[in-house]
């Protein structure tokens, strides 16, 4: 006898199929917060390639009053299942200009980019936000509010950047898994509306 398998048993099917893996890039410049992002939202032991800044570095890596003594010399990595059909690998792009070389590399096939913003070191975000522009990679600018504290409203941030209308910036908590989940939908919103965008033209 033939058997003919239950509506039931192709649901279960289609539910146990893995989630589509979506490349998803961090980027901005030195002590901005990309590694504690990846990290406070990575469903695994992050990886990172933080070293410490030696003397060697003095005149070569820039802290930028920071405060920092570390640096990402490859990249951040993480995953986060975001539901049963979807689950973003994070990437986080070294902040050091001298690293600027390895983004081509880590950008290919990616969907899109949160790049992240420091308002009291804003400079240091121009030229993320450039090569993203360049690249034609959706992305979103998610200003990390250090301590819950906004330095700038949106609109003087969007100035400040030269940062398109159709860009989102966004406020978020580099910190805190959900303030980092809801910036990362924000860039999957906008690779959704490019890949639309695509569709239609």
């Amino acid at each position: 006898m033939d058997y003919a398998p239950s509506p039931d048993s192709h649901a279960r099917a289609a539910t146990a199929a893995p989630p589509v893996p979506v490349k998803i890039i961090v980027a901005g410049g030195f002590g901005v917060g990309k590694t504690t992002t990846v990290g406070a939202i990575s469903e695994i032991a992050p990886l990172t390639t933080e070293a410490e800044m030696t003397m060697e570095s003095v005149g070569v890596d820039d802290p930028g009053g920071t405060g920092k003594t570390t640096t990402t010399i490859a990249m951040d990595f993480g995953c986060v299942t975001i539901d049963h059909t979807l689950k973003l690998y994070l990437f986080g792009t070294p902040g050091q200009s001298r690293f600027a070389f390895m983004w081509d590399d880590l950008i290919r096939g990616a969907l899109g980019a949160l790049v992240v913003v420091d308002t009291s070191r804003i400079d240091d975000c121009y030229p993320a936000v450039d090569y993203f522009e360049r690249a034609g990679l959706p992305f979103a600018v998610g200003v990390n509010t250090f301590n819950g504290q906004l330095g700038y409203n949106l609109d003087e941030v969007r100035w400040a950047l030269a940062v398109r209308d159709d860009v989102p910036i966004v406020p978020f908590d580099a910190r805190f898994r959900g303030s980092v989940r809801d910036a990362l939908l924000v860039v999957l919103d906008q690779a959704l509306h490019k890949a639309v965008r695509m569709r239609q033209s």
